[in-house]
């Protein structure tokens, strides 16, 4: 029967630690590198100018507040893309800084 001594459960905490602040970093990143600005939200940004656009040039009102609105929401779309994988690559290298601050621990004390 295995048991679990205080020293195997340190290094779990470690490993832990470490395969989560890599998945978490490198989520992160590609949030910020492929997700935060994507092909679709340019596809949208682009149909939704042109719908401006032709609001303006048939002086219609309601459709160019609409479609300002519609901008609106892209952007804060990709706030909130860009803002989630910023935090998740930094709670991801805060979770290596504190792997590797445990494992010194180990082999230093």
């Amino acid at each position: 029967m295995y048991t679990i001594t205080p020293h195997n459960l340190l290094f779990l905490i470690i490993f832990t630690l470490f395969f989560l602040g890599i998945l978490s970093t490198l989520s992160g990143l590609y949030l910020l590198i492929f997700k935060s600005a994507g092909k679709d939200v340019h596809t949208l940004a682009n149909q939704t100018s042109r719908l401006v656009q032709k609001g303006l040039a048939e002086e219609v009102a309601g459709l160019v507040g609409n479609a300002s609105s519609l901008l609106d929401a892209i952007n804060q779309l990709v706030k909130n893309t860009a803002g989630v994988g910023v935090f998740l690559t930094i709670m991801g290298l805060i979770f290596l800084i504190a792997a590797g601050f445990l494992t010194l621990k180990i082999y230093t004390g």
